[in-house]
């Protein structure tokens, strides 16, 4: 379901099928490219990076979007703001198909 402003909400589903967070975006990859910034295991380079599965159930929906996901660290850009720290995570995303569940 959409909000006024277009966005709308996924709820981040571990294994089991609980849901421990909600991220919001236009699209489900806007999403999940904020969820995969929140990855635990951030390596030091895109290519060291190891990927995980992230689920993402949309709100008021049974689909749930699976993506393989990943995040590094690099040093930020050199005209980054002052309140910016010196080493941002970025994080890429790549879809892997969407299931449909009936446990909601």
């Amino acid at each position: 379901m959409a909000r006024e402003d277009g966005k709308r909400n996924f709820a981040l589903r571990d294994v089991d099928g609980n849901e421990t967070s909600v991220f919001s975006g236009n699209t489900p990859r806007q999403a999940a490219l904020k969820a995969a910034r929140r990855l635990e295991d951030v390596a030091d380079g895109e290519q060291n990076a190891e990927r995980h599965d992230i689920r993402l159930r949309e709100k008021g929906s049974d689909k749930v979007h699976i993506y393989e996901a990943w995040a590094w660290e690099e040093d930020a850009p050199d005209d980054s703001p002052d309140w910016m720290p010196g080493r941002i995570t970025k994080a890429n995303v790549s879809k892997q198909g969407i299931e449909h569940v009936d446990d909601i």
